[in-house]
């Protein structure tokens, strides 16, 4: 997005990008600047023998890839026991690969702790809920709150950028990896304990003020002082909803501080390094937005056939088993692109060894996710990783090349797709006139207190975006407190926890000429995970122009229908029984106890508007609902495009993906001119042409 008034910091902020080398991050001076995709690739030069190496770095040279990311499961390597540093052969990688000019990305390797630093304090081990300490024998197997971590982690960051603090080809840094893979932001250990405490004091003062906002009155559960509360362990039933929301912001912000004391050591040794950290996808118990306030730009790590079986087990189709599920893949794209862009730092380049089953991908799908990302805003695609690794856990992951040294068939995809960004040239960053607010506390909450098994916050999401993209839109995805002016039209799937200041920024919002879709159980409770004085939407009720008499959740069983603007719609789970004031009901209940009442309602706030949908739509109904909020704020979208095929915009040009194992015909202007491909698109193919989203047709 540009830096214009209405777009500056409407995302988490970022650190100031200075001149990086050549394109290193961005491709200029500024968060905004334009810059030439690139292609890059994850190594581990210590899993091969010494021989190889260069010629591993040719054979890059050849494939088009500009970075190189190495380090982050290294320090045993870099360290084999306490004080003896072994960096010769660190130092022999980056310099063939400054010899090639391919930038380098080095990564702090605090994620491995090794075997003796174990055996020196098992205390930095983390803890599972009933105090099991999770053992050394893979990765991310330290606590975050571990005083004594933390000193470690000082000692190897520093000696690390110490030691490349003037090497030219290190152009930035990776803090640690994947923060919270394998369900590891949530300790139960003792320092945990300490430091939850803490946090407590620090939150609300006093011990009082914390039984009187998370209501401890209710069975008994009441605290006399700080030092009796401990992390919620095991217990009979349910865990107090207030606390564990405590203990999930709590847990999140620990990686959060941890990571801030990682960037901070790094910019004392270069402030012209970047700093990044390679987030996973639809991940739900880290906070992306507050870690990225200490990152020049996220990064994250794509790979779109394994999610599409763990996201959504239900819908593995076999198109989504080749080529995986396109708007699961571009939210992720959205929620981690910020006013610098973003990279994928770990893009999938064939089959991989995690989840259940892992077909092939289609021919051409490595490319095709290449081509998704920068649509999207990505300035580099990493893919992971060079070659298949003949040790350890992944053996069965592939990479683009085989463990023998010869091509896999994600080198070609690569090389391929390095040609035709070249070709591309410079692109300015995307530029969305739609916004969707996204909320880790709602998330949280929600999972604590679904109250239904099929109610899961990310779907709920998935349902209002998957809309936006299915009509052609390119979408912000940003925390509700973000700044919303600028966006023509924001879509809230719901906004659960609020106060009256969260929707006073709404009503602005409104007031001001936007156009506001909200979705179901928005203002039910308070900040702190307790139900709001008033009947929801509480403070939102004055800008719905209605409140909610009685809500319900449904089983299959039952019959899930209303009418929308006199056409007839499902819907599922939850249902909001609405009472309207100012505002005018345009849908109504057909069927059940509800038939009748007022499920949608709507209405003008001077030069903007506001609807309200109390349920959770259908695929139609989602489409029906964004559509007509678009057409409110004057946003043109494209006809409803077939589930296989996406399309995206970027500095005026148009991608089109496709998802599908069948070729597309393409309709455009005359006029316009395809750079990558044409009219034809074969299956897992993607096209590229300068013409207006809404002149493009799918045949």
């Amino acid at each position: 997005m540009t830096d214009t008034p209405e777009h500056t910091d409407r995302r988490h902020s970022t650190h100031p990008t200075d001149d990086r080398r050549e394109t290193a991050a961005d491709g200029g001076s500024s968060p905004a600047a334009a810059a030439t995709p690139r292609i890059g690739v994850c190594y581990f030069p210590e899993h091969w023998p010494r021989e190889r190496w260069k010629t591993d770095v040719d054979q890059m040279v050849d494939a088009g890839i500009d970075v190189v990311r190495m380090g982050e499961f290294s320090w045993g390597r870099i360290e084999p026991e306490r004080g003896a540093f072994d960096f010769e052969w660190l130092d022999t990688a980056v310099s063939l690969f400054d010899d090639a000019g391919i930038d380098v990305v080095l990564c702090t390797p605090t994620a491995t702790p090794p075997k003796w630093l174990i055996d020196d304090h098992p205390e930095i081990l983390q803890a599972e809920p009933d105090g099991t300490a999770r053992e050394f024998g893979s990765r991310r197997h330290y606590c975050f709150n571990s005083p004594v971590y933390r000193e470690e982690t000082e000692r190897i960051v520093r000696a690390m950028a110490e030691r490349y603090a003037d090497a030219d080809a290190v152009v930035g840094w990776q803090t640690d990896n994947e923060y919270g893979c394998h369900d590891t932001i949530r300790c139960y250990c003792s320092d945990c304990a300490t430091a939850f405490r803490e946090w407590c004091r620090e939150e609300y003062g006093t011990v009082d003020e914390l039984n009187e906002a998370w209501g401890t009155a209710f069975w008994s559960q009441q605290h006399a002082s700080f030092a009796e509360l401990d992390p919620p362990g095991h217990t009979v039933t349910d865990h107090h909803p207030s606390r564990r929301l405590a203990y999930a912001r709590f847990a999140s912000e620990s990686v959060a501080d941890y990571n801030r004391f990682q960037t901070e050591l790094l910019r004392e040794s270069n402030d012209e390094w970047f700093v990044t950290h390679n987030f996973m996808g639809h991940f739900e118990t880290l906070d992306a937005f507050e870690v990225g306030e200490d990152l020049d730009f996220a990064t994250w790590d794509s790979y779109p056939t394994g999610f599409a079986q763990f996201r959504e087990p239900s819908a593995v189709t076999d198109n989504r088993l080749r080529a995986g599920d396109p708007d699961q893949v571009s939210f992720n794209h959205d929620l981690y692109r910020g006013p610098a862009g973003f990279w994928v730092m770990e893009q999938q380049p064939g089959d991989v060894n995690w989840p259940p089953r892992c077909p092939q991908p289609g021919e051409g799908a490595m490319r095709l996710w290449a081509h998704q990302a920068v649509a999207h805003g990505a300035n580099v695609v990493s893919y992971f990783r060079w070659r298949r690794c003949r040790q350890g856990q992944e053996q069965y992951h592939a990479g683009l090349r085989k463990h023998d040294g010869s091509a896999d068939r994600g080198y070609d995809d690569a090389a391929r797709a390095a040609g035709e960004f070249d070709a591309l040239g410079d692109l300015d960053p995307v530029d969305p006139d739609v916004a969707v607010c996204v909320s880790y506390d709602d998330l949280w909450a929600l999972s604590d207190h679904p109250h239904a098994p099929e109610f899961e916050y990310l779907r709920l999401v998935d349902s209002f975006y998957r809309a936006l993209r299915a009509r052609g839109h390119q979408v912000d995805v940003v925390e509700p407190d973000a700044d919303l002016d600028g966006y023509a039209a924001v879509v809230a799937p719901t906004l659960h926890l609020a106060d009256e200041s969260l929707a006073a920024r709404f009503e602005a919002y409104a007031a001001g000429g936007g156009h506001l879709l909200v979705g179901p159980r928005t203002g039910y409770k308070l900040p702190d995970n307790r139900i709001q004085p008033d009947l929801a939407p509480g403070p939102f009720a004055d800008l719905v122009g209605g409140h909610v008499d009685q809500h319900e959740t449904l089983p299959e069983s039952l019959p899930t229908r209303l009418t929308y603007r006199g056409d007839e719609y499902d819907f599922r789970t939850w249902a909001e029984w609405l009472t309207p004031d100012a505002a005018r009901a345009t849908g109504e209940y057909t069927a059940g106890a509800a038939a009748g009442r007022p499920a949608v309602l709507e209405r003008s706030v001077d030069a903007g508007s506001v609807a309200y949908c109390g349920v959770w739509p259908s695929e139609e109904l989602a489409d029906a609902l964004v559509t007509d909020v678009l057409d409110r704020a004057g946003v043109s979208s494209t006809d409803r495009l077939p589930e296989t095929v996406r399309v995206a915009r970027r500095d005026g040009r148009v991608w089109v993906l496709n998802f599908g194992s069948g070729p597309l015909t393409v309709d455009v202007p005359a006029d316009a001119t395809w750079y990558v491909g044409g009219a034809s698109i074969p299956g897992y193919g993607v096209g590229v042409v300068d013409a207006d989203v809404s002149d493009i047709s799918i045949q």
